[in-house]
């Protein structure tokens, strides 16, 4: 009996050895994951587009943190002179791609911001142009800049006076650059109403939700 004593012994201490191995190279693959840098990733998700994923629509103002007023959309003519609650300062902002890029328009004008190829904000009627949208970058001290998607290393930035800055002349670590959002108080966020399919053994059918 004991040869198979000791044969068992043996298969022991190889299932547990075997059981080590998978352990360590857990670890192992656990602790590469760690060091991976996402920024990277996410940063080329958001350059692309996403018709596929459902479109966020919300309600807000831009305060600059040189003017310390808020981005207006007058027209074509754009500036950071609003007071808060002002009608030209309410931007409709909407979702354009994976979750940063977005097109921002005046609730008040129906006009996009945008920046033409000298980087020179303006407002547009029609948003569709790659130049009315904007890559959304939180920054470390919290505040939000706005990258023209079109031409990288531009952003939206305006002078003490509120006055635009010119893209070629703006810089992420300017505070010309760097924006807060502001809710409008007690006004509800716009979220658009969408559709799902509720499938039961006795029907297939599309329910569309009801906007509360």
């Amino acid at each position: 009996m004991r040869p198979v004593e000791s044969s068992g012994s043996a298969m022991h201490c190889l299932l547990c050895l075997h059981v080590l191995l998978l352990w360590c190279l857990g670890v192992q693959m656990f602790t590469a994951e760690e060091n991976v840098d996402f920024r990277i990733h996410v940063e080329n998700q958001t350059r692309g587009r996403d018709d596929v994923s459902r479109k966020q629509l919300r309600l807000y103002q831009l305060y600059s943190r040189t003017s310390g007023k808020h981005i207006q959309v007058l027209g074509r003519r754009i500036s950071a002179k609003g007071e808060d609650g002002d009608k030209y300062a309410q931007l409709l902002v909407e979702t354009d791609t994976f979750g940063s890029q977005v097109r921002i328009k005046g609730k008040e004008t129906d006009f996009y911001l945008c920046m033409n190829r000298k980087g020179k904000l303006i407002g547009k009627p029609d948003g569709r142009s790659k130049e009315c949208v904007f890559i959304e970058k939180v920054l470390e001290n919290n505040y939000t800049a706005l990258m023209s998607a079109k031409y990288s290393g531009w952003y939206v930035g305006f002078t003490k006076k509120g006055r635009p800055r010119k893209g070629p002349k703006t810089r992420e670590t300017q505070q010309d650059v760097h924006f807060l959002k502001r809710y409008l108080r007690g006004v509800v966020q716009i979220q658009r109403p969408f559709k799902y399919t509720t499938v039961t053994k006795r029907t297939k059918k599309i329910r569309p939700t009801k906007p509360g």
